[in-house]
């Protein structure tokens, strides 16, 4: 049987006048015509693409994170833990995009830097609701938000909403582990910093792996999905580096020193602290 021959049996469907087609299921004209340059630069375009993949993966992140928590809560870990090693998986190619952004040297940057105005990736609200649901709650960031009412108003649910390590919390009580109850019930809009009745649990749960292996896997997800935020960051900070040194921020910031600062934040810090005590 010939090639020729060989095509015309794989029967590929041609006709589609009356049937959707891949372009229209991705809604490929909306997206594709969404990266509009404000400047005759060749490598706006770069900048915009990074940025806009890079909140496209946050918004699957978001999407697989509320899905855990509430799998967390309901006691279904299993689901949990696959959508906790997506994320992971999904964080690896946020961090590969810095690597392309890179190619951006400063003498190019600098040619339509200015077309920006003050708009910049400290505004990312996908990002601030990624930090949200890890934990890390910082209500002066949400007056940036105001501008739009409707966004505003998800941020609020997402700010006042319990993370996903207050999740993991709940579910060492709901074990039998003994946590202080005020932590599960908590006010969910201030960032956790770590409790003493918390790494105890957890390193109950390090030092009897069998038995709590649900809560092990837990915490090795946890670890998996903030030790690659953090590379993420770095990634971030030394991108910004590169490519402007330590000028301030378009959106204001101190550009570089911010990023190094946040560097030093930790979201699950006992899942951290145990390790030199077991």
């Amino acid at each position: 049987m010939g090639y020729e021959d060989s095509k015309k049996n794989e029967q590929v469907h041609t006709d589609f006048r009356e049937k959707m087609t891949y372009g229209e299921y991705l809604d490929l004209d909306r997206l594709l015509s969404s990266q509009n340059r404000l400047s005759d630069h060749h490598d706006e375009m770069l900048f915009i693409i990074i940025h806009q993949v890079s909140e496209l993966w946050m918004k699957l992140i978001l999407h697989e994170l509320r899905a855990a928590i509430s799998a967390i809560r309901c006691g279904d870990m299993q689901a949990a833990f696959k959508m906790l090693a997506r994320v992971s998986k999904i964080q690896t190619q946020i961090i590969h995009a810095w690597d392309v952004l890179s190619t951006l040297t400063p003498s190019e940057y600098v040619e339509f830097r200015d077309q920006l105005g003050q708009a910049s990736g400290f505004q990312s609200y996908q990002y601030r609701m990624v930090e949200f649901a890890l934990g890390y709650k910082t209500s002066h960031v949400l007056k940036i938000y105001e501008k739009d009412p409707e966004l505003h108003k998800k941020l609020m649910e997402a700010y006042r909403a319990p993370s996903i390590y207050d999740a993991a919390i709940e579910a060492l009580a709901k074990a039998g582990l003994e946590v202080n109850p005020e932590l599960v019930d908590r006010d969910f809009t201030q960032t956790y910093h770590g409790d003493s009745s918390v790494e105890a649990a957890w390193m109950e749960v390090y030092s009897d792996v069998e038995k709590y292996w649900d809560l092990y896997q837990l915490a090795e997800k946890l670890v998996d999905m903030e030790d690659w935020l953090q590379q993420w960051r770095f990634r971030h900070m030394k991108t910004v580096e590169r490519i402007i040194g330590h000028k301030t921020g378009t959106g204001g910031s101190s550009g570089v020193g911010y990023l190094k600062k946040v560097l030093d934040h930790r979201f699950f810090p006992e899942l951290w602290d145990i390790r030199t005590k077991l």
